[in-house]
């Protein structure tokens, strides 16, 4: 019994580190659970921190467009687009993902390598507690910093940036940036530097809603 309540309190404690750390991460340059569960097993990690204002300014609207449309809106989570796909796979539909930016920091920078079962208890309530301690700019930054944009250990914007394109993510094109947002999803399996035509038609549709993005973001830098 002593046992299972010193491991209960060892579980209890390991669970709030999170919390503890986050307000922490309102400067620096975060390095997240998958970038370090890569280099501890041997895999190669590439990442060049940039600040988002020194990234061409199209790349994080491309990427809101992309990845959570009402990231401006909700508070960690987004609970329409949640009942959505609840709704469409009670009714067998094509199941898809509604995790919004901020849960996808979330689980990058403290969740990883849990179980995913585990990991979507977990999340919910951490990526209210981050949107809560940060700002939507700075979220967006260390998203932007912490996301894999490469097929061989390439996270972060400016490594994305220089893997496909071979520039700065200061520099990209309002078309380069849609077609790094829309590997996302898969950057092994996605190819910015080599779209195929999915990627091609995604990013013109990103590119499309980008504009749609630019007054929010502009309220909330």
């Amino acid at each position: 019994m002593r046992l299972f309540r010193t491991l209960l309190l060892v579980v209890i404690a390991l669970a709030l580190v999170p919390y503890v750390l986050a307000p922490f991460y309102r400067g620096g340059h975060p390095v997240s659970a998958l970038m370090a569960w890569r280099s501890l097993k041997g895999a190669p990690v590439k990442r060049q921190w940039m600040d988002i204002a020194a990234m061409s300014p199209d790349l994080p609207r491309a990427v809101v467009a992309a990845e959570d449309a009402h990231f401006c809106k909700h508070h960690g989570i987004d609970w329409g687009a949640l009942r959505e796909v609840i709704d469409d796979a009670q009714e067998g539909g094509e199941l898809r993902g509604a995790s919004t930016i901020t849960q996808q920091v979330a689980k990058n920078l403290f969740l990883a390598p849990i179980p995913d079962l585990i990991r979507k208890v977990l999340e919910f309530p951490l990526a209210m507690w981050i949107d809560f301690v940060l700002t939507k700019q700075r979220i967006l930054e260390i998203y932007l910093n912490i996301a894999e944009l490469g097929p061989a250990g390439q996270f972060g914007a400016e490594a994305g940036a220089a893997y496909a394109f071979g520039r700065s993510a200061s520099d990209l094109s309002a078309r380069q940036a849609a077609l790094l947002a829309a590997i996302l999803p898969n950057p092994v399996k996605r190819s910015a530097r080599s779209p195929s035509p999915l990627v091609r038609r995604l990013a013109g549709t990103y590119m499309a809603r980008a504009e749609g993005i630019r007054r929010c973001w502009a309220e909330n830098r």
